[in-house]
């Protein structure tokens, strides 16, 4: 069973419209990365800004086909979120 202490941080969020971000950082407790452009889920753009006060975590990665995954839990040290196919994808997603 993984731990918060085991999860990657993100490291870096570019996605400033995303009402997690703040300063470049993610502030949600922890985020799903999916889809099939290892697209941010836990992305929203609402008319506040949210979440916890610390680094956000990766919680879960549905990309299966990413290098770092593992039994759908990322293995990286830590990941960077910005513009891909869309405005909030993982930058740190590599094929296997």
């Amino acid at each position: 069973m993984t731990t918060a202490q085991d999860m990657p941080q993100v490291q870096q969020c570019s996605a400033s419209t995303c009402s997690y971000n703040s300063d470049d950082s993610c502030h949600a407790g922890a985020i799903t990365i999916s889809g099939d452009h290892a697209h941010c889920g836990t992305f929203v753009e609402i008319s506040f800004r949210g979440g916890s006060g610390g680094n956000g975590l990766v919680g879960a990665c549905h990309r299966a086909d990413c290098r770092f995954n593992e039994k759908l839990e990322c293995t990286a040290s830590s990941v960077n979120i910005g513009a891909g196919a869309d405005s909030a994808d993982c930058l740190t997603y590599e094929a296997r």
